[in-house]
């Protein structure tokens, strides 16, 4: 082995001695909450009952949703061809973001939409076009990935702000004299699965004369009476609002989008690279999800959403009868689907997932750097297509994991 390869080696080799190593599963069924998969390292696949996914909404697998993608891919083939800006903006990409702009006109003033092929591009876009050289972007502790690289890539100076610290921003803010400010925050934070104090952040925005960035990913679909996420559940509206969601959670397809006013998203389709110089989505993508919003707006929606609500409620209030006295588990306030239990050591956190395994359930071990250091946990992911019975059988084995890890701990 060249030592080129001898330092990657190594470098994997250390991230096996922290629990840092990285494995991929292979989901062998549509994603369900009961999948075969074969994990790393099996020899055959296993069914299992899986609380890793982000279909919120259990729409990934909906046969309205197959038969729509299958029509669009019959009535514009399978590819765009290019890109937006040359031949590949289909009529199906364009009633979608003429949809979705509809959705946010209540809370922005001549809303406009652009749909991009991930939430990962989308991010970038928004950052690396309007956090030019001349701004300051002020970046939530807690933000996605996403909008991390995103303010890598801007050429704007970039100020980080404790988790949902108002006072702490508002004092970046004032003493800020850069003539373009973004104040940038998931609204649903991914791993902790609370919700950012959007109206107050907008309230800082309107007062220093600010951009508020919001990534909807883990709201979109789920939050608000028809599903139209954060803005909608907040009733907030501003020309200062700049809002990305994502249509591969609880949308069940895949893409995602970018509302703002009109003239911020004819800026972007100027500047932003990774919608200029990208090939478009395939249009059958656009076309399924024209019936994935009809899904989410409609009473099959309302109905998913109040069940999904349930599911979060059992959850709740049944981890909270097995957590450790301890203190060692903990499971931080969150009202939605995400729901992490904190366990602090990336070790335990793999121990755990690896007996829940052993139960036939599938929950994530999330470790640094994806959250912080010493803040490890096990990321449950409910669905609407969770039914009680299943919840249960997790807080049962949950418990059991618990105990069991307790008994090895204190026995060492």
């Amino acid at each position: 082995m060249s030592r080129l390869l001898d330092r990657l080696q190594h470098e994997i080799d250390v991230l096996d001695a922290q629990s840092l190593r990285r494995r991929r599963q292979i989901a062998e069924t549509p994603c369900a909450p009961e999948q075969r998969l074969t994990l790393a390292d099996a020899a055959a696949p296993r069914t299992m009952l899986a609380f890793s996914s982000n279909d919120y909404l259990g729409l990934a697998a909906h046969p309205a949703l197959a038969a729509a993608l299958a029509e669009g891919a019959a009535r514009y083939g399978t590819g765009s061809g290019g890109s937006h800006l040359i031949l590949g903006h289909s009529r199906a990409h364009a009633q979608l973001e003429e949809r979705l702009a509809g959705w946010m006109a209540p809370h922005i003033p001549e809303a406009q939409s652009l749909f991009f092929c991930t939430g990962y591009m989308a991010n970038l876009a928004v950052l690396s076009a309007l956090g030019g050289a001349e701004a300051v972007i002020f970046s939530e502790t807690l933000n996605h990935a996403s909008l991390i690289d995103g303010t890598r890539l801007a050429r704007a100076e970039v100020q980080r702000y404790p988790h949902c610290d108002m006072q702490a921003l508002d004092a970046q803010l004032a003493a800020c004299d850069a003539p373009v400010k973004l104040i940038v925050s998931d609204a649903v934070f991914s791993m902790d699965g609370d919700i950012a104090p959007v109206a107050e952040l907008l309230a800082l925005a309107e007062r220093h004369d600010a951009w508020l960035v919001l990534d909807d990913a883990h709201g979109f679909g789920v939050l608000g009476a028809r599903g139209h996420g954060v803005l909608e559940a907040t009733g907030l509206r501003s020309e200062r609002l700049v809002l990305i969601g994502t249509l591969g959670k609880a949308a069940g397809v895949s893409g995602a989008f970018v509302a703002a006013h009109r003239t911020v998203i004819d800026y972007l389709v100027q500047r932003a690279r990774t919608y200029i110089f990208t090939t478009a989505a395939p249009p059958a993508i656009a076309h399924a999800l024209l019936t994935s919003l009809d899904l989410i707006e409609g009473e099959e929606g309302a109905r998913r959403r109040a069940q999904l609500r349930a599911r979060i409620a059992q959850l709740r209030e049944g981890v909270r009868t097995v957590l450790p006295a301890d203190g060692s588990a903990w499971m931080p306030d969150s009202p939605t689907a995400i729901q992490p239990v904190i366990v602090g050591d990336n070790a335990r956190a793999m121990q755990l997932s690896a007996q829940l395994d052993g139960f036939g359930l599938r929950v994530g071990a999330i470790r640094p750097p994806t959250v912080p250091a010493g803040t490890a946990r096990l990321r449950i992911a409910l669905s609407a297509s969770h039914g009680e019975g299943e919840v249960a059988r997790l807080v049962d084995a949950l418990g059991r994991a618990l105990g069991r890890t307790l008994t090895l701990k204190e026995a060492a």
